[in-house]
């Protein structure tokens, strides 16, 4: 038995059932919806953003666990990082989701670098933070992982 991977997967489920800043935003600055039409993973992702930090973040919706807890992960990491700091990490977390690999440390997202081997789960993994990414940017669109 694999202790770490043990690990990894128990965090995963942890945050699929008791899923951290899963609650609608109110006050939101930005907001976006996603969604990932291969599993029927539904999303939105709000902030409120001030002076370029991310004061609060937070995600509704349905999905798969690998969704749920990637979208759990993420409010909790991003919540008090500055933008440009968030826009770097989304490279960075994309990159660990493809190809398992990150050039730096990814703390608690990296229990999500075992999704690379599943090409569908990718997409699963991957939806809050292309979600968030059009937040940022104002899409009014909805994200889809295609």
């Amino acid at each position: 038995m694999d202790v770490i991977k043990d690990l990894y997967q128990q965090l995963i489920i942890d945050h699929n059932q008791h899923p951290q800043n899963f609650r609608i935003l109110e006050n939101a600055s930005h907001s976006a919806e996603g969604h990932n039409p291969l599993c029927g993973d539904e999303m939105k992702v709000s902030l409120l953003e001030k002076d370029g930090i991310i004061k609060e973040i937070t995600f509704i919706g349905s999905g798969c666990a690998i969704s749920k807890a990637s979208a759990s992960i993420m409010t909790s990491t991003l919540k008090g990082m500055k933008v440009e700091d968030a826009k770097s990490l989304f490279i960075n977390f994309h990159t660990l989701a493809t190809t398992g690999e990150s050039s730096r440390d990814m703390g608690k997202l990296a229990v999500l670098a075992g999704v690379h081997k599943y090409p569908a789960r990718v997409k699963c993994a991957t939806l809050a933070w292309h979600t968030f990414n059009g937040a940022l940017n104002n899409t009014t669109e909805i994200i889809k992982t295609e």
